[in-house]
């Protein structure tokens, strides 16, 4: 199966969910051209109040439309920029990567995966219930995490629905992905 970029978001303003859009542009080292969460250093309110100074591992939020079957499955309706990602995929399980994966999008675009989402409180705010279907625990205890994976603009470049996805993994040994 081919992986594929399903439909790219962003928003100017903080809002839990970002607009779908024809096209983004990624800016190297920066993240999304005129996203909130573009930035070198942190961009997410909760971050900046720790430490504004922290470098800014989650310039790009990508999920995969896979899970947007499972949780209309679970009874919710959820569609592509809802969850605040900047770019929907599929065909590519995102959660699997390991670390340090580059992701190439459409022709130019680059993206390292630096982690995964760890989502707050306001997923439950946009659809009562949701986090429970996006944290869990597997059978050994561990948390599992499914909101997505976060990563860094390598090289900018143009990337619109129907880009092809690539994934180019790191020298072994491969490290799990941990939230960001």
């Amino acid at each position: 199966m081919n992986s594929t970029v399903v439909a790219v978001s962003s928003n100017g303003a903080y809002s839990f969910t970002k607009p779908n859009r024809d096209s983004i542009t990624l800016l190297s080292g920066l993240g999304v051209e005129g996203d909130v969460h573009a930035g070198v250093t942190v961009r997410h309110r909760s971050r900046v109040a720790q430490d504004p100074t922290q470098p800014n591992l989650r310039q790009v939020h990508l999920i995969q439309h896979e899970l947007f079957s499972e949780l209309r499955d679970a009874g919710f309706e959820v569609a592509p920029g809802d969850l605040g990602e900047n770019v929907t995929t599929s065909g590519i399980d995102l959660l699997a990567l390991p670390a340090g994966t580059l992701l190439h999008l459409g022709d130019d675009a680059v993206v390292e995966v630096t982690g995964l989402r760890n989502p707050c409180l306001q997923i439950d705010n946009f659809r009562n219930g949701l986090l429970k279907q996006v944290v869990g625990r597997s059978e050994d205890g561990a948390v599992v995490r499914k909101a997505g994976i976060m990563g860094v603009v390598k090289a900018g470049g143009v990337v619109g629905p129907g880009d092809p996805v690539e994934a180019e993994l790191p020298d072994r040994p491969h490290r799990r992905l941990e939230r960001v």
